[in-house]
């Protein structure tokens, strides 16, 4: 009660310092508030600034299409840069909540909804004037975006579409004057991360980027203060990397990904990544609106001798966040790809094991999806049981161990009555008993432990493999996400079968699995519906999981009733003539 009174404190305190920071912009003439959706509900309480164009948006905006067997590419001359990608092989809305629509507004589209392209120059005015480009096509079938600054600096970016998802862009900075011309640092934009719609999870939302040494990445949580625990500090309204080189930054969602890759030579110098509100996406006026995550590259200022320039490439890619995809884009890249899936960071880089297996799962169920062909579900099915089958003898040695120990319980209860007061006694001589009968009291938790990274394994492939993504399985329409068949009527709680069916397989195998000798009948029961915690950490995730879950616990199960558990052999009781008495005939 006292930690929940002290949040809602530093939650307020938060609003106010935010609005000192970051008031909201007034409305226009209109109404509306700049740089919002026209039709979308403005939050009472934003917690992060409403984004506004930098540029003059009198000027009438141009738009250039180009299209490939991927995307559709929207260039703006509002910054003179990319605005929006459209996936031609990804739905925007998946879910069941959704209806369904046709048309190109119906595709999965990065950078939407931001008031600033990919690589729009921002920051000082004499690299942005009124932020309006000349758009032409070039004769390779490429987009060039030109613009004429006061100060004689002109600025030419070109465009040519590849393959795989990628774009090859080059930034050249000329000096159009007989003098040397010095230009102040300069932000490139990347875009904005933003969720897909409000159905996206977007805790795994945020920029992203790689120094040299290791991954970085930023998530709003960041930006709303969120510091160790659950504790919160006051809001930041930017992050600015250090001074460490950027070799590729990017902006992601769960799925989806845009990638900006500097030459290895000439990376950027710094990243910035700043918190933008997204009120389109509100669907209660009264809370705050989702917050998106807007993330530029900074390069240094220099001096342009007269009559030259400055050039500088990058390589863009702009889709999915799929693993064998984003392994074939280059060679300077092809080991970072378990980065951008969130493999390497958090709890499932725990010394690199979690994301050892975390691509191991994934690479293992797309090959036996393609080789069998099988829905995305069953494979999950077959890989489970597969699983199951490897780890197959541990687990039997661990339950025939596990049966000795409870032929075991009433000689260790009786040497607990025996030497309740001397617990260094105890101790030795329950090993001794364990020793005499061939059994380890660690036994059941070895095939766990083991276990235990493919489980994080699993987890962290899950959350990120857009496979997964709008696959069906039997009543599920998006493994993805969970499997809410309805909501319980008269409140907001989704009812989801699977995690109840993975929890009722659980208590089912708790019920089956032999006590641990010597445990207190109450925490017997207790350890027996521990699996209820998982309900509150699995019951709103990926029914993919949960589906994991569910048949490696009913394999488990199986596994229980066909092994063949031998009797545990009798041992003799060690008589202590000092405590029995003699008869008169004995003597």
């Amino acid at each position: 009660m006292g930690v929940w009174l002290y949040e809602e404190q530093q939650y307020a305190k938060q609003y106010a310092q935010q609005q000192l920071l970051h008031p909201t912009p007034p409305p226009l003439a209109n109404g509306t508030t700049p740089g919002a959706s026209p039709n979308a509900p403005v939050p009472a309480s934003p917690t992060a600034p409403v984004a506004v164009s930098p540029f003059d948006t009198n000027t009438p905006e141009r738009l250039l299409l180009l299209t490939n067997a991927n995307a559709i590419y929207t260039f703006t001359s509002h910054g003179g840069g990319l605005k929006t990608v459209a996936l031609l092989h990804y739905p925007q809305h998946v879910s069941v909540r959704w209806q369904k629509t046709t048309g190109s507004d119906a595709l999965a589209t990065l950078n939407t909804h931001s008031v600033v392209p990919t690589l729009a120059i921002l920051g000082d005015a004499r690299l942005v004037g009124d932020g309006n480009f000349t758009l032409t096509r070039t004769a390779t079938g490429g987009v060039q975006a030109e613009k004429s600054l006061a100060g004689g600096l002109r600025i030419i970016k070109t465009f040519e579409l590849s393959s795989n998802y990628l774009v090859n862009a080059t930034v050249r900075l000329e000096n159009r004057t007989s003098q040397p011309l010095t230009i102040p640092a300069q932000e490139w934009a990347l875009g904005t991360a933003t969720p897909m719609d409000v159905d996206d999870n977007g805790m795994v939302e945020g920029a992203m980027w790689y120094d040299g040494t290791g991954v970085q990445d930023c998530a709003p949580a960041w930006f709303a203060g969120s510091g160790f625990a659950c504790m919160r500090g006051a809001p930041r309204s930017e992050y600015l990397a250090g001074s460490n080189n950027v070799y590729w930054g990017s902006i992601h969602n769960q799925f989806f990904t845009l990638i900006a890759m500097p030459p290895t030579n000439l990376p950027a110098q710094q990243i910035l990544a700043r918190p933008v509100s997204l009120p389109w996406l509100a669907t209660d006026p009264a809370q705050p609106a989702p917050v998106g995550v807007q993330t530029s590259l900074i390069y240094p200022g220099q001096t342009i001798t007269a009559n030259s320039g400055v050039e500088r490439s990058l390589v863009l890619y702009a889709g999915p966040k799929e693993y064998r995809g984003l392994a074939r884009i280059g060679e300077d890249f092809q080991n970072h790809a378990d980065l951008v899936m969130n493999f390497g960071t958090g709890f499932a880089g725990l010394f690199g094991i979690g994301s050892f297996f975390a691509k191991a799962l994934l690479l293992g169920m797309n090959w036996i999806h393609d080789v069998t062909n099988l829905g995305y579900g069953w494979t999950i099915v077959l890989i489970t049981i597969l699983l199951r089958a490897i780890f197959w003898p541990l687990t039997a040695a661990s339950t025939r161990s596990m049966k000795r120990m409870q032929a075991l319980a009433p000689k260790l209860k009786a040497l607990q009555e025996k030497y309740k007061d001397d617990v260094q006694k105890l101790t030795a001589k329950q090993w001794e008993l364990y020793k005499e009968n061939k059994v380890s009291p660690l036994s059941g938790c070895l095939p766990m432990l083991i276990q235990m990274p493919v489980f994080i394994g699993f987890f962290t492939m899950i959350r990120s493999a857009i496979e997964l993504r709008g696959a069906h399985f039997l009543w599920v329409s998006d493994l993805s996400k969970p499997d809410t068949l309805f909501l319980i009527p008269n409140t907001s709680i989704p009812f989801n079968l699977l995690p109840l069916l993975m929890v009722a397989a659980m208590i089912w195998q708790a019920h089956l699995q032999p006590p641990s000798p010597g445990m207190d009948p109450g925490q017997q029961k207790m350890m027996r519906f521990m699996p209820l915690m998982l309900l509150l950490f699995l019951y709103n995730y990926s029914s993919g999981m949960a589906l994991y879950m569910t048949v490696s616990t009913l394999a488990g199960v199986l596994q229980n009733k066909l092994t063949n558990i031998p009797p545990a052999a009798p041992v003799a009781a060690p008589v202590d003539t000092r405590l029995t008495p003699v008869s008169k005939r004995q003597k």
